[in-house]
């Protein structure tokens, strides 16, 4: 068969905030799938913060995209050629070629996925998938959330911030305080999620829109977004407070970040830790998190919003627009 492929290449790296100028769409001719391959259509593909940091040519956990040569990244698909008796033709499957709509690639490095009434495929990129189980494992194994903790979550209006407060309600928090960035995140954190606590970030100093949010302190903080919220929140961590860190989206568009909080003693005083993390090297919390989050889903009990981006064409556009906090949710471009 032949498949005629488009697929977004980066053609030049960003000084400051990322462009559609740096992304050029080309169409090429993939191979057919030889043993032990298989081609996929891709229904959904992901857009997330962490790509921001594979436009540059930098080491770090995740290898810089090339110029010149498509960019990747999660998506989900329908197998349409196979190599493999593992992974046959109409197979659903997560795997990391996304920012195309076709793609030939190794079935091993695809995870088969159950196509289940009403399920959308694109939940295995949001909330049953990496973004889910990030959350999942910030919450419960770096953080030590134990029932009755007190937690803040800031960026908790996005892809990630979503389930971890609402993985905090369900595990018996006592008290969950959330911040984003506009009035309608606000009352979507409130009234949908049931967040305990909310602020808007733009609304003053965050170390004093916390302290009124967070009037018995914080014993779990759970950050997205660094910076400014990540001082403010040092600043009101009980004793033997626990930190996960997440991510960092307020540095990411910056060629030189903030200077690091300025209140690092109260590690001493309070005793608390601070914990960075990566979902992938926790796989094996994997079943876990499957029976856990995907048993609340299917009682009804977790709301997996998504804002969704129709046509490839439109994929940078909708990334940088998730960098610059459009999304309600996860951020998911579905190809039509």
């Amino acid at each position: 068969m032949t498949i005629t492929a488009r697929a977004f290449h980066l053609v030049s790296r960003p000084q400051g905030e990322p462009s559609e100028d740096n992304f050029r769409l080309v169409t090429s001719t993939l191979p057919d799938p030889g043993p032990g391959e298989i081609a996929v259509r891709n229904l959904a593909i992901s857009v997330d913060p962490y790509m921001r940091g594979r436009m540059r040519d930098a080491a770090s956990y995740a290898a810089p995209w090339q110029l010149d040569q498509p960019a990747q990244g999660g998506a989900v698909g329908e197998v349409i050629a196979s190599g493999s008796d593992q992974v046959p033709v109409g197979s659903l499957v997560v795997h990391n070629l996304g920012w195309r709509d076709y793609a030939v690639l190794p079935a091993d490095q695809a995870a088969v996925v159950p196509r289940q009434d009403g399920v959308s495929p694109t939940l295995y990129l949001g909330a049953l998938g990496m973004t889910g189980r990030t959350a999942y494992v910030g919450l419960l194994r770096i953080a030590s959330f134990k029932p009755g903790d007190i937690v803040f979550v800031s960026g908790a209006a996005g892809a990630v911030g979503s389930m971890v407060g609402q993985f905090a309600k369900l595990s018996g928090a006592r008290q969950v305080i959330g911040s984003a960035g506009s009035p309608a995140k606000i009352d979507y954190l409130r009234d949908v999620l049931g967040f305990d606590s909310v602020f808007d970030y733009h609304d003053g100093p965050a170390a004093e829109l916390l302290a009124q949010a967070a009037p018995d302190g914080v014993d779990v903080f759970f950050d997205n977004v660094g910076g400014e919220q990540l001082e403010a929140a040092i600043g009101r961590m009980n004793l033997h407070g626990r930190i996960a860190i997440c991510g960092s989206i307020s540095n990411y568009n910056k060629e030189q970040p903030e200077p690091g909080p300025r209140n690092l003693g109260l590690f001493i005083s309070s005793r608390l830790t601070m914990t960075g993390f990566l979902v992938g090297d926790h796989s094996d919390i994997a079943d876990e998190f499957t029976r856990t989050v995907g048993g609340w889903y299917a009682s009804g009990q977790l709301v997996a919003r998504e804002t969704v981006v129709h046509g490839l064409e439109n994929t940078p556009a909708a990334f940088i627009g998730m960098l610059k906090g459009d999304n309600t949710g996860k951020m998911i471009i579905k190809l039509d």
